[in-house]
């Protein structure tokens, strides 16, 4: 199991769902995210981070609404937006982010 700093340093892009289980918007993005891996196949990591069981790293990268998904790569944020957002326009946006 590679801890939260190794998933982020990795050469794989990593995508991480910020979430809270009592938000609704963050309950619909379960399936779009479901949708996303199956797009993006092995070329990406998805993980889920609680906000409510992990402030530090909410805290950590100025989390202040969910759903927030940040966009990782060696080290480095290559982006972030919060809210909702269907798989066809996460796979666009991470191939966008990820081929330059």
């Amino acid at each position: 199991m590679s801890t939260f700093k190794e998933l982020i340093e990795d050469e794989k892009p990593l995508l991480v769902d910020f979430f809270a289980t009592w938000c609704g918007p963050c309950r619909m993005m379960a399936p779009e995210l479901d949708k996303l891996k199956q797009i993006m196949g092995d070329s990406i990591r998805i993980i889920k981070v609680d906000v409510d069981k992990n402030q530090q790293a909410a805290m950590a990268y100025r989390v202040s609404g969910v759903p927030t998904l940040i966009l990782f790569r060696k080290g480095q944020i290559l982006w972030r937006q919060s809210g909702a957002m269907t798989a066809r326009q996460l796979s666009d946006i991470i191939r966008s982010k990820t081929t330059a």
